[in-house]
């Protein structure tokens, strides 16, 4: 099956009607029954029941908005919500162990990265069931029991190779869950034959079996949203948290969540999002990498919104400066926190290398810090003290956050700044980095590892997704690169036969014969020269997932 098949057959299934039947499929895995037990799976029956069938009209939403940009139309603030960017109100407010958010740490939820993530010298965890983590069934289930054990306090872990033994320190970060996009399904349920939304299965089992201990520590249910790309989108999630509040007797606004802005359909959406979502959120984050993907996927029919190497995409560029502060702007108007983006930079070998990883860190949180964002991302507990330094200089000890910083003096942010093409070249050498980092992502993803180091970088399905539209982009508007080449099809795939010799060097071959490299370049190849850009190569790609 192609990879339009693929997405095709994922599209033919979320337009499928929904009702009352919930079912697990597959292979059973340990640990299942523990997870699935009675009342989480009623929860879910509940949500799938009220909530799954508007799924597929949010996102055949999305597809019409972006046939409009295709056809010539550029993304604009929405008229007819102007009363809602121009209304006087805010927020309900932040609860006492998240208004401090100054340094926060992402990764997957697997057990030792939890542990070491909650014990690192930062203020939040954010628990990822989304970009860093490749779905397998098995995995779900296993994140959801060491996300339990966390907040019960009780988690360990010890190595099998080393004998290191791991658990919580005293006072561990603050835990968010973040949840699968909207666009992602989970095959292992389904619900009246149908697969269901992934966002609902780990929405619902977090909250279900971890919401009581939270509370009790004087905690909450925390989640991130990823990938909106309207405010209807958000509306959709301010009615499952409050059904899931009712259906509990909780106090309306009890769940909080802080909502990714990684899609340039919702930079424009910011204010509507926050007011949709006002008795829950609590702050909007700047999903950088995420939102460089989206620019050129929505813009991918632009011929003048090319981007060039993805290292020449830096948050000083115009169109990022005008996105980041226009987010804190517009939170901080509504009494909402301002987050930073992602550093995907990981420690170094050698002090030499190690000291310029940690000045290129400092360099991009002293500029986040400098705007007025109220803290920061990081991907390695390394990096922790070198960001939690720079937001300690500038949020100072006697605040917790820069709610203060408004940034009225700005002139107002338009569309056309948020648009703004971006100069640089288009290399061979970043066009055969873009190569190497993305077949080696998809096949440690397809092998169920959703993040994975690669040439000093963190690299998650984020920057994967740049990796491998920049080259479709540079493809399908005939662009060439600093050389002079024409980058077409051919050379495309003459590329990536020669990169797979050279990643075969650098990993040696015994390990790349046991990979699954073979299927990883044919599913990149099949996604990159298609005449029309694949959404999200997790799409194809759970097809090949480990089950």
């Amino acid at each position: 099956m192609t990879a339009e098949q693929l997405v095709a057959k994922y599209s033919a299934q979320t337009d499928a009607p929904v009702s009352s039947q919930l079912a697990i499929i597959g292979a059973h895995v340990t640990g299942q029954e523990r997870i699935l037990n009675a009342g989480a799976t009623g929860l879910l029956e509940a949500l799938c029941a009220h909530f799954a069938d508007e799924v597929p009209e949010l996102l055949n939403k999305r597809r019409q908005k972006q046939n409009r940009i295709d056809e010539g139309e550029l993304p604009d603030y929405l008229p007819q919500t102007r009363a809602i960017r121009d209304g006087n109100w805010s927020i309900r407010g932040i609860p006492n162990d998240l208004v401090d958010r100054r340094v926060e740490i992402t990764g997957p939820v697997d057990r030792k990265m939890i542990i070491n993530a909650l014990n690192a010298n930062v203020k939040v965890f954010m628990a990822d069931f989304e970009d860093s983590l490749a779905p397998s069934w098995e995995k779900v289930i296993q994140g959801q029991i060491n996300l339990h054990d966390a907040v019960n306090g009780d988690i360990e872990f010890t190595a099998p190779n080393t004998g290191k033994h791991y658990q919580l320190n005293p006072d561990p970060a603050v835990l968010i869950a973040r949840v699968r996009g909207l666009h992602l399904i989970e095959k292992h349920i389904e619900f009246n034959g149908q697969p269901i939304p992934g966002a609902l299965v780990d929405f619902a089992l977090y909250f279900y079996h971890n919401y009581r201990q939270l509370l009790a520590k004087g905690s909450g249910p925390y989640f991130y949203i990823p990938k909106l790309e309207s405010h209807l989108e958000a509306r959709w999630w301010a009615k499952v948290f409050a059904f899931v509040e009712e259906r509990f007797c909780l106090e309306p606004g009890t769940i909080k969540c802080t909502c990714l802005i990684e899609t340039l359909p919702a930079v424009f959406e910011m204010e509507e999002i926050l007011y949709e979502l006002r008795s829950n959120i609590v702050a909007l984050n700047c999903g950088r990498w995420d939102y460089i993907f989206s620019y050129i996927k929505t813009l991918k029919k632009h011929p003048d919104r090319v981007l060039p190497d993805r290292q020449a995409v830096t948050m000083d560029t115009p169109f990022l400066s005008a996105y980041s502060r226009l987010l804190i702007k517009t939170c901080h108007k509504r009494g909402a926190l301002a987050m930073g983006g992602m550093a995907a930079f990981i420690p170094a070998k050698t002090e030499q290398e190690n000291n310029q990883v940690l000045q290129k860190v400092r360099g991009d949180k002293e500029l986040e810090a400098r705007n007025g964002h109220d803290g920061t991302w990081v991907a390695h507990p390394g990096l922790a003290d070198t960001a939690m330094g720079i937001f300690n200089d500038y949020i100072g000890g006697d605040k917790t956050n820069q709610l203060h910083i408004t940034r009225d003096v700005d002139a107002p942010i338009s569309a056309a700044e948020l648009l703004e093409p971006c100069a640089g070249e288009r290399t061979e050498t970043g066009m055969r980095l873009n190569i190497r980092i993305a077949v080696q992502y998809i096949e440690a993803w397809i092998q169920g590892n959703g993040c994975v180091p690669i040439y000093g970088l963190m690299e998650d399905a984020a920057t994967a997704e740049i990796s491998r539209t920049s080259i479709w982009q540079w493809i399908q508007h005939e662009k060439t690169l600093s050389n002079g080449q024409l980058v077409t099809k051919a050379l495309f795939r003459d590329m990536l036969a020669q990169e797979l010799i050279n990643v075969e060097k650098e990993l040696g071959s015994e390990r790349y014969q046991a990979s699954k490299f073979t299927q990883a370049a044919t599913l990149f190849e099949q996604i990159t020269t298609s005449d029309e850009l694949v959404d999200f190569l997790t799409l194809p790609g759970y097809e090949l997932l480990t089950a």
